[in-house]
């Protein structure tokens, strides 16, 4: 079972609210899945940022126009999103502390989109995925969008390699073997990503599909751009840069590209 109180204590270490705009790959990460919501949300939604953090997202889809509600599991983010909202001309109508597999808060068909930008990352048993998409599939309207971020299994599970050279006490050989043969890592330390999980394109495809969601597509969000992103956005050229934004752009569905470059999300409707 997910320990929520290490994603609680791990959130309330992070600087979650300035994560997308503190360096190139953040940036990268912000503008592309802004391109893919501008490209799917219908005008005037009711949107939940379920598991939004301090609303990074909710705030620019609220100076958008949308109406939008935020929920995180995190008192510390949720906090800070009440206090920046208050600064706001554009408001977000809410913020709730909620876990993710409860939306009893809600009504059932309250919002014409969900975005699930965090959930999933965390989430260790099947269960309890199905257990949140299950409320989101409640809480949708009809036809109701969904945009789902997760970390593909080859791509989640080889940054735990990496994570053993920078943090060598968050990781031995029995979590390492465990990664690649479940895709959930489990963090010795109380510091750093906590209960992560990391699963197939095919299993989010089946996943969605057993909780009732029709998939429109997936995509890979920093794409070919992943771990390049400080030199894409140091590029002179106009023309050179736009080509290779629209390169990111056009190559993002490649399967392999999906498993291997960083965050994916998961685009679709509710049946």
């Amino acid at each position: 079972m997910t320990d929520f109180l290490k994603i609680k204590n791990y959130y309330a270490q992070s600087n979650e609210k300035d994560r997308l705009f503190n360096d190139n790959s953040g940036k990268l990460e912000y503008e592309m899945t802004m391109k893919i919501l501008k490209k799917y949300l219908p005008q005037h939604a009711k949107i939940l940022d379920l598991g939004g953090g301090a609303g990074v997202y909710s705030f620019s889809l609220a100076k958008l126009g949308y109406n939008v509600y935020l929920a995180d599991l995190s008192k510390k983010l949720i906090q800070q999103a009440i206090e920046e909202n208050t600064k706001k001309e554009k408001k977000i109508i809410s913020c709730d502390i909620v876990n993710a597999v409860d939306l009893t808060i809600y009504e059932n068909e309250q919002f014409d989109a969900v975005l699930l930008f965090g959930p999933l990352y965390h989430l260790l048993e099947k269960g309890e995925r199905e257990q949140c998409l299950k409320e989101v599939n409640r809480v949708l309207k009809s036809n109701g969008m969904i945009f789902a971020s997760f970390i593909p299994y080859l791509s989640g599970s080889i940054a735990i390699i990496d994570r053993y050279f920078k943090h060598p006490e968050q990781v031995d050989a029995n979590n390492l073997d465990k990664v690649f043969k479940t895709g959930k890592f489990n963090n010795l330390s109380d510091k750093g990503f906590q209960e992560g999980y990391y699963p197939t394109v095919n299993e989010i495809e089946n996943l969605f599909a057993k909780c009732k969601f029709h998939k429109i597509e997936i995509k890979s969000i920093r794409g070919i751009g992943y771990e390049k992103e400080d030199n894409i956005y140091s590029i002179k050229e106009k023309k050179i840069f736009n080509k290779i934004m629209d390169l990111i752009e056009e190559t993002s569905n490649k399967l392999e590209i999906i498993e291997m470059c960083g965050h994916a999300m998961y685009i679709g409707k509710k049946l």
